[in-house]
């Protein structure tokens, strides 16, 4: 067998190529949208992908199946109860896909295809040939996976067993996408599901565990869809790892408790649902254009100003904090790349708005890739030498003021907490108010832009985020805690 995990930090996701290394048949599990790397590993493998499976609609970055479909005419497979705006194939809860040949030695395909069925406007349609067919288990061999039906996360949410051998004891791993990560479980609040209360997903989330999951050996290992710092739980360990044995006793989702006490567990202080999740769901289901590789245009900087000026385009800085807050272009956004560049962009740019990129001369092909994963295209260019234009230009230039962790907010400031639920209730400075990063888009009107503002988070990234936007739509007096939460407490303490 042939097993990679792919780890993206910078979204904290993780996609996988699996496949028999007998028959070079294989299958690509949750891909990202830049598909080169597993073109690449798949060639030097001796692997064809014939399968691109994915676990759920994901709402937290654009996967990379339309893309992989045309490149390699694999077939795109959903559970049972999508339904999409392309065609693909349907997988039963139960069904086993085979990548190894017929014990037989008959040629693949030659027992039947019931796992094709279901599958609309399948005929001479890209992307659906060559799938990996369903045989009898008496008659096949070599890697098997076994799909599961979890509902929970959303209503379509599948998990994939893994195993080298149909007639092995105990699987290899179990694929869990959104349903189970190590350390937590899939949130059943996003908008993803549609039409289903929290409740309503937290209770079908809790069977699908005890019913599917946890009924698998301890030794199975875990291979999560998302690691920390991703927006689809709250608790997730920083090991992209584990078995279901640890996760029995580790994970608090999976302690012993009744179905009411899990809803009100996993429902409550989930963290802001950034902006763009509903478009990139959207996108994930009903299609999107495939995604465009050339680097972006080169503008001059009063191309850039016309742009924001006459298209409504946004300036979108990217360089890293420090040069930000020294000098930065008045009314531009700031997101430094080294940061969770596309989850905070999604979280400060509506989707579909032009974006001119404010980016250190050699970073701006990253950072339009960063931002393609989310689904957000329409990058008009990047401002050439930006550090050049700034000192050419004063009188376009602001700095960002910053308190230093001693140094007290005036009694008429608003106090803003930018952290997530989770972390405020946790503790937070007082008379703050929470505005979670993610909702501050929405709850701007809540403030005042004539009085002063004073922000902080837990280390000084997302108040500068945070920042940028508030003196973008024209507050007068913003201000931000340098070093944030983890500077002030242990002085106030």
């Amino acid at each position: 067998m042939h097993f990679a995990q792919y780890y993206l930090d910078c979204l904290s996701q993780a996609s996988y190529l699996i496949g028999d290394e007998t028959t070079g048949r294989a299958v690509l599990v949750d891909p990202r949208r830049d598909i080169d790397d597993y073109l690449r590993d798949a060639e030097a493998a001796g692997l064809r992908i014939e399968l691109i499976i994915e676990t759920h609609f994901h709402a937290d970055f654009l996967s990379g199946h339309l893309e992989l479909a045309r490149a390699t005419g694999a077939t795109i497979a959903f559970g049972e109860t999508a339904e999409t705006g392309y065609p693909i194939r349907r997988l039963r809860d139960g069904e086993r896909i085979y990548l190894g040949a017929p014990a037989d030695g008959e040629a693949p395909g030659a027992s039947g295809t019931s796992g094709t069925s279901g599958a609309p406007g399948t005929s001479g349609a890209p992307g659906t040939s060559g799938a990996p067919e369903t045989f009898e288990p008496s008659r096949a061999s070599g890697v098997t996976l076994t799909v599961l039906a979890t509902p929970g996360h959303t209503p379509e949410s599948i998990c994939l067993v893994v195993h080298e051998h149909p007639d092995a004891d105990e699987p290899y791993g179990v694929l869990t996408g959104d349903t189970l990560f190590v350390g937590d479980v899939g949130r059943p609040d996003l908008l993803a599901a549609a039409g289903l209360t929290p409740e309503e997903m937290a209770g079908r989330l809790y069977r699908s565990l005890r019913d599917k999951l946890l009924t698998l050996p301890d030794a199975t290992r875990v291979f999560p869809a998302h690691g920390a710092g991703s927006a689809c739980g709250r608790n997730l360990s920083t090991e992209t790892t584990s078995t279901i044995g640890d996760q029995r006793r580790l994970n608090y989702a999976l302690q012993p408790m009744t179905e009411a006490e899990f809803v009100r567990l996993v429902t409550a202080g989930q963290p802001a649902t950034p902006g763009y999740f509903a478009h990139d769901a959207a996108l994930n289901r009903d299609g999107h254009p495939l995604l465009d590789t050339a680097p972006p245009a080169a503008l001059t900087l009063d191309e850039a100003l016309a742009a924001r000026r006459d298209a409504g385009a946004v300036l979108l800085d990217s360089r890293p904090l420090a040069a930000y807050t020294e000098a930065h272009f008045t009314g531009s956004l700031h997101i430094s790349l080294d940061t969770r560049f596309a989850e905070y962009a999604g979280s400060v740019v509506a989707p579909g708005t032009p974006i001119v990129l404010v980016s250190d001369p050699g970073t701006e092909s990253e950072a339009r890739l960063r931002l393609a994963r989310i689904g957000y295209d329409h990058v008009l260019g990047h401002v050439q030498d930006p550090a050049a234009q700034l000192a050419r230009h004063p009188e376009l230039v602001s700095r960002t003021h910053r308190l230093a962790p001693d140094e007290a907010p005036s009694a008429q400031a608003q106090l803003v907490d930018v952290r997530n639920p989770a972390e405020y209730a946790a503790g937070a400075l007082p008379g703050a108010v929470n505005l979670p990063l993610a909702s501050l888009p929405g709850h701007c009107a809540t403030l005042d832009p004539d009085r002063p503002v004073v922000l902080y988070c837990r280390s000084g990234n997302r108040s500068v985020i945070a920042a940028a936007l508030l003196e973008a739509r024209g507050f007068r007096d913003v201000r931000d805690i340098s070093g944030g939460y983890e500077a002030v407490a242990p002085a106030a303490g």
